[in-house]
């Protein structure tokens, strides 16, 4: 049956589907997020630190640069202690390649092409294989190898698009099929082309990324469009925002884009106003100590939070639980978008939290489900 709302339906592009670790990606599997530690991975405990930090805001494949034998030295340490499979950075060096294998790492990151001799790319082939690790394919406008740049005289599409096939070919010659293919450029116009392209050449997974985006807003704005357009146009299987920030704010980014585009929710989608003078209370810090405060919930739901009647109201009545902000320090909330009650400005923040939470709580509980105004009211019983 046809959506009735076909202006918000995303068809994703089909392509085969590999496993990291235990996360599928690509097919019907729901699109994950990446980050990367910014750790000297020789310090375990750091790392491993910090892979908690990105578990908890949801991170579901972790990557970690492996540019040494001492970095790999102790690798199967970090991969022990992690919850989600962790991807092995690997350049120049092949045999860090093959340390990160031997050593837990779920897939490997490479450019066959910087590996050197065909013999070298068989060995880390024969690694994976070996140990179950797929490989990702990371092609960057700005590591181009030097005879694309000289045919092409510029990082361009094409030059991207064959840069991977040929790296794809040196694997498909080792008979390795379990990989996944990036082509990452810091030009959004540049990678959204070439994904583009390439996205209708192969059939494996895409991994999505504008690199060397910038710092938070900057580069959150740019991966946006870049990363977002994309998903919108329904391609790309797994995604990692690069953000001058640290690790956490990837995910948080990346998850922010997968629920603004009704791909994959997580947590709680706030709705807010930009404040003006008609607010009733201080919109812009309650919303800052709401999403900190309600950063641990995982449940997907939605909150509303305007400053007064003239939208609040409409958007209270899409959320499961809406503030509008009233005259005297007094404000109405909305459950399931149904006026329920007033709460005074002392109370209100604690009040929210302990709605979201117990709403949350109680979906989890399967007492309750995330309010969906768009769906069809529920037959009455005979």
């Amino acid at each position: 049956m046809s959506s009735i709302r076909p202006w918000r339906t995303i068809e994703r592009r089909p392509s085969r589907q590999i496993m990291v670790g235990s996360v599928p990606v690509g097919g019907d599997a729901p699109i994950s997020v990446q980050t990367m530690t910014n750790t000297p991975t020789e310090d375990v405990g750091a790392t491993i630190d910090q892979i908690r930090r990105c578990e908890d805001v949801g991170a579901d494949i972790i990557r970690v640069s492996c540019p040494t034998e001492e970095a790999t030295a102790h690798f199967d340490k970090i991969t022990a202690a992690a919850n989600v499979p962790i991807v092995a950075d690997i350049h120049f060096h092949y045999k860090r390649a093959l340390e990160a294998a031997d050593k837990g790492a779920a897939c490997l990151r490479i450019n066959p092409g910087n590996i050197g001799s065909s013999e070298r790319v068989a060995e880390v082939v024969r690694a994976a294989k070996a140990n179950g690790c797929a490989i990702r394919i990371g092609v960057n406008a700005g590591s181009l190898e030097k005879h694309l740049l000289e045919k092409y005289g510029e990082p361009c599409p094409e030059a991207l698009v064959e840069s991977a096939l040929d790296h794809i070919k040196l694997l498909q010659d080792h008979d390795f099929h379990e990989y996944k293919v990036a082509v990452k450029a810091s030009d959004v116009f540049l990678a959204v082309a070439a994904y583009h392209a390439l996205a209708e050449t192969v059939d494996c997974p895409l991994h999505l990324g504008i690199t060397e985006a910038g710092g938070l807003i900057g580069g959150t704005v740019k991966s946006s469009i870049g990363i977002g357009s994309l998903l919108w146009a329904g391609i790309g299987d797994t995604i990692r925002v690069s953000l001058s920030a640290e690790p956490e704010q990837e995910v948080k980014v990346g998850f922010e884009m997968l629920k603004a585009l009704g791909l994959r929710t997580r947590g709680v989608r706030v709705v807010s106003c930009p404040s003006c003078s008609r607010q009733g209370f201080d919109v812009i810090r309650t919303v800052e100590a709401l999403e900190s405060r309600l950063e641990h919930i995982k449940t997907p739901m939605s909150l509303s939070v305007l400053g007064c009647v003239v939208n609040g109201p409409g958007e209270a009545r899409e959320t499961d639980i809406g503030l509008t902000g009233g005259g005297s320090g007094k404000h109405m909330v909305y459950l399931s978008g149904v006026k329920n009650h007033h709460i005074e400005s002392e109370a209100m923040l604690d009040h929210i939290v302990r709605l979201v939470e117990e709403k949350a709580a109680a979906i989890e509980a399967g007492e309750a489900t995330a309010y969906d105004p768009h769906a069809a009211p529920a037959e009455a019983a005979e």
